[in-house]
């Protein structure tokens, strides 16, 4: 992860209508910003924001925007919760706090798979944050379909506006890629291959038979296969085992030429 700067790019992973953020009554330009830069992270780009505090447009949000300029540029300004909801046909309210009302409760990783099935039906979602200080209120809670509330300590369960944003945003983008959990980067080499392995051994233990290491013949197998078993399980690429082969020869004082 890195705090430079990017190209910001307006893309939404393919959806054309990805979810709306609905920021209630935000006190700080500088908290509407990075709630800006943690949707275009995620994807999101269609911000609205109901009575912010210090007026619109903001200086201070662009310059925490770190280059968010589609959403912060875009971004739409009401006076009521209703006409930032209008259009809308399902809103998800987050909270920390348990309230009265009846309602179903997502967590941010329920709520990805929930937004995207109801958007595939062609219908519009939004996700909606109260103030910084108090968090929605019982109203706010009234006009949303479903809770959304984040599995955190509970002990202590405070989150910023862009932290709460991201964790959101987080999980919406991450339903819709095909990441591999794990990968290896392998830049400009690849795997080896068992002809490169085999290489390696009959080189290495070559060498190791020349100093003399396998003294007791009958420990010998074992040890071969010892020592197969720690390279084995290391995953070489191509230019690592060239590498080792390298180093062996240059213990001795020589000079290795290395092949393919």
């Amino acid at each position: 992860m890195s705090d430079a700067v990017g190209s910001a790019k307006p893309e939404t992973g393919g959806i054309a209508n990805p979810p709306v953020i609905i920021l209630i009554e935000p006190q700080l330009g500088d908290n509407i910003g990075k709630a800006a830069r943690a949707m275009l992270n995620c994807g999101l780009v269609d911000l609205r924001l109901v009575r912010p505090r210090d007026g619109w447009p903001n200086e201070r949000a662009t310059a925490n925007a770190s280059g968010a300029d589609i959403v912060i540029d875009n971004t739409k300004v009401f006076e009521r919760e209703e006409d930032a909801l209008a259009d809308l046909n399902r809103v998800y309210v987050t909270t920390a706090r348990t309230r009265d009302a009846i309602k179903p409760v997502f967590t941010p990783k329920g709520l990805a798979p929930e937004m995207r099935n109801v958007i595939s039906r062609g219908e519009k979602v939004g996700v909606m944050f109260g103030p910084e200080r108090t968090g929605v209120r019982n109203e706010h809670i009234a006009m949303g379909d479903a809770v959304v509330t984040v599995p955190l300590n509970p002990g202590f369960t405070s989150l910023n506006l862009a932290q709460a944003v991201l964790l959101i945003g987080y999980e919406w983008w991450q339903a819709g890629v095909d990441v591999p959990d794990y990968q290896m980067m392998m830049n400009d080499t690849f795997p080896a291959t068992k002809d490169d392995m085999e290489r390696l051994f009959v080189h290495l233990e070559a060498e190791l038979d020349e100093s003399g290491f396998f003294r007791v013949e009958e420990k010998r197998p074992n040890m071969q296969r010892n020592i197969r078993n720690i390279f084995n399980r290391a995953n070489l690429t191509h230019q690592e085992v060239q590498t080792l082969r390298g180093m062996i020869v240059a213990m001795r004082g020589g000079k290795f030429k290395a092949k393919g």
